[in-house]
């Protein structure tokens, strides 16, 4: 029953955030006081990433718009993660685990960014879709490639 809360909880997170609208979850006040000496601006000028119809970079968006991109899409990247091994290890032993865990996640990042889109100044993203599952992929990825690893080792 444990494992199921810690998802649970995961998914109450994930309610609450997209239920916020972008000026409710932004952390540009915070960043500017804390790297307000703009460390690594050299290096992250050199990213131009391609988002919806337009390419993001610190020339397009400014520095501190910019840094907090990456923080929302790695937060994406890790929470679904996160999420992805909720599920996994909610599933327990049964057969299909991973791949119940990567679908789940697959589907809940879809039904969330149809839920965000009635947010008022959120949209609806598919490459957001595609970087929650990448984040499921990944973490459940590693922990199945972990477990291998471990199992082969009490063999020997």
């Amino acid at each position: 029953m444990k494992k199921w809360l810690i998802l649970i909880a995961f998914l109450v997170v994930l309610a609450i955030s997209s239920s916020m609208t972008y000026e409710q979850q932004s952390i540009i006040p915070e960043l500017e006081q804390v790297l307000a000496n703009k460390p690594f601006e050299k290096q992250l000028s050199v990213l131009k990433i391609p988002y919806w119809d337009t390419v993001v970079s610190v020339e397009e968006r400014g520095y501190f718009k910019f840094v907090e991109f990456l923080i929302r899409k790695l937060t994406h990247f890790v929470g679904f993660g996160c999420i992805a091994l909720g599920i996994y290890f909610a599933w327990g032993k049964r057969r299909f685990a991973a791949g119940a865990a990567i679908g789940g996640t697959a589907l809940i990042a879809t039904l969330d960014e149809i839920r965000q889109s009635f947010t008022p100044g959120r949209t609806m993203s598919g490459q957001d879709i595609i970087l929650d599952t990448a984040g499921a992929i990944v973490f459940v990825g590693i922990v199945v490639l972990v477990k291998k690893i471990f199992k082969r080792q009490r063999a020997l």
